[in-house]
């Protein structure tokens, strides 16, 4: 029987307009590209010939393969072109004008005819790595540390990782030397659960809460009270945040959310109440300082299903994000590192004065915020996690935020959704690029922190690519492992680790180049509340009383 041939395919009709011609594609040009090193100029690889259309992530990629290294660090491009304009000559004797590359060659140089770049140019590229040091997993459990009549529910790394405190159910805040790993000082003074603990990042201060709605701060050299307690809250303390050291480095505020439903901005000078902020309807349950503007800006989350968003200086209300359904338990910001760290970074140094420290806080900052503004991430009961970016413009006047009363609403750049169960945790990346967050549901998601999509995820057994997720284009990974609510999560320094507290009493650390279980460090005989890195050491606590340091 002879094989019948398919039907022609029908011819589209134009209808009398004669059919369009093909565009012919545009033939990309090669180009000679040397990669440098910007800090030294000495070579990175050989001169390479490449398409000039290859995208940034593409350089990069190509960049760790021609330099053999194992471990893929991330780099930022530019290139310095001739600094004469148009009609002058080129050998002018004019500065270079610096080039960032954040599309590709193609598209950022050699289209744009104000620069007098040809492919007949050797194209040297500048290359910065973005992660200049590497931090060392954890191991094993240098010592335990008991102290604490109840359980420990929190507690938190000062900003150099020289001192540690901690807060417990026994109303006592206790102060650990990190370099005998022995107790420091217990800080007497609260009568109900401390809550919170938060250290003022050029560690001068420590300030606690407790659930007797009372703030008090403390110096952490001698383990005294400064002044009396500072009352005025109704209900128990939720959360501290102090002001930034890039806009108050000699006496930075501090503010304090509450159960009560108000925040409270308490001046270090006089030690009461500068101003009150009471807009939300049922328990705030967090609050953030951030650097968006040059005065500050102050988040909080609420029970009552809201973000607000307050300008610092005069506690005026820009924002008000009525877009989760449940409780908003949680938040995060893309600078919560520098802000924590303020003018500390990996090279040790160590400030002269307040103003050499504003300075280095401010540089940090600015490197940061410089690429997206400041980004946040709120998490709900109700399972999501909205990414937001409030200030895209930049700008850094306090007028250009527009009100929820009269301006438009803002819209949240992606509705994240994927947990099964109460969010508990949302953490930035020290770099800003990756989101984490913790949930009820027992796993770990792992977001874009700048656009909320996704790449891959893998799966929990065979640890393979999960494809039956693809379509859903919103995280990078799914990390399961513990077999219990998780609870609090802490990135490591480089951003190539991630550390997770769960109910299920284990420590677990997480493998960002493979999305796999690093380490798994069990040691706890009950639930973990809290975990916080810092260098090289993790500190874990928790409902049996005991402080694990962790070291590699």
């Amino acid at each position: 029987m002879a094989t019948l041939l398919p039907p022609p395919k029908r011819r589209k009709l134009y209808h009398g307009v004669p059919e369009p011609e093909p565009k012919p594609e545009t033939p990309v040009p090669n180009i000679v590209v040397q990669f440098i090193n910007n800090e030294d100029g000495k070579d990175l690889a050989p001169a390479v010939t490449l398409p000039a259309d290859l995208s940034r992530e593409q350089l990069e990629t190509l960049l760790n393969k021609l330099s053999g290294s194992d471990d893929p660090v991330p780099f930022s491009f530019h290139v310095s072109v001739p600094g004469a304009s148009e009609g002058e000559d080129v050998t002018a004797t004019a500065p270079p004008t610096r080039i960032v590359i954040a599309n590709s060659l193609n598209q950022d140089v050699l289209l744009n005819t104000k620069y007098k770049m040809t492919t007949e140019d050797i194209f040297v590229v500048h290359c910065s790595p973005q992660a200049v040091f590497k931090v060392r997993p954890a191991t094993r459990c240098s010592s335990t540390l008991t102290g604490h009549s109840s359980a420990i529910l929190c507690a938190s790394f000062s900003p150099t990782g020289q001192m540690l405190a901690t807060g417990s159910g026994d109303t006592n805040v206790r102060l650990w030397d990190l370099d005998t790993e022995t107790p420091s000082h217990v800080l007497s003074g609260h009568r109900g659960w401390v809550l919170c603990v938060e250290w003022e990042a050029r560690e001068r201060k420590l300030a606690s809460g407790g659930h007797d709605g009372q703030v008090r701060i403390w110096d952490p050299k001698n383990g005294k009270v400064i002044g009396d307690a500072m009352k005025g809250h109704t209900k128990w303390i939720t959360s501290l945040a102090w002001e930034p050291i890039h806009i108050n480095a000699a006496n930075p505020r501090v503010a304090s959310s509450s159960k009560d439903g108000t925040i409270r901005v308490w001046s270090m000078t006089n030690r009461r109440t500068e101003y009150t902020l009471g807009g939300h309807t049922a328990s705030v349950n967090l609050v953030r300082w951030g650097g968006a503007i040059p005065s500050g800006v102050l988040y909080t989350a609420s029970s009552d299903r809201t973000v607000r968003i307050w300008e610092a200086a005069k506690g005026r209300c820009l924002h008000i994000l009525k877009d989760h359904a449940h409780w908003v338990t949680t938040l995060t910001l893309n600078t919560d590192f520098v802000l924590r760290t303020g003018p500390y970074d990996h090279t040790g140094k160590q400030p002269s004065s307040d103003e050499e420290a504003q300075a280095w806080a401010l540089e940090r900052y600015r490197k940061l915020a410089s690429q997206h503004s400041e980004l946040m991430i709120s998490g709900s009961d109700d399972h999501t996690l909205f990414l937001w970016n409030l200030f895209a413009s930049g700008s850094s006047d306090d007028t250009s935020a527009e009100t929820s009363a009269g301006g438009t609403k803002p819209k949240p750049l992606m509705r994240l959704t994927g947990h099964q169960r109460q969010i508990s945790h949302v953490v930035f990346s020290p770099d800003g690029t990756l989101a984490a967050s913790a949930s009820w549901d027992s796993s770990v998601r792992l977001w874009n922190g700048r656009t909320g999509k996704r790449v891959l995820c893998h799966n929990r057994e065979e640890n393979d690519i999960d494809h039956s997720n693809f379509h859903d284009n919103r995280f990078i990974a799914t990390m399961r492992g513990h077999v219990g609510a998780v609870y609090r999560l802490t990135w490591s320094a480089d951003s190539r680790m991630l550390v997770s507290a769960s109910k299920d009493s284990t420590v677990k650390i997480w493998d960002l180049k493979t999305y796999k279980l690093k380490m798994d460090l069990p040691g706890h005989t009950d639930e973990v509340y809290c975990v916080d890195f810092v260098a090289d050491k993790i500190v874990s606590g928790g409902r049996d009383k005991t402080l694990k340091i962790w070291k590699n």
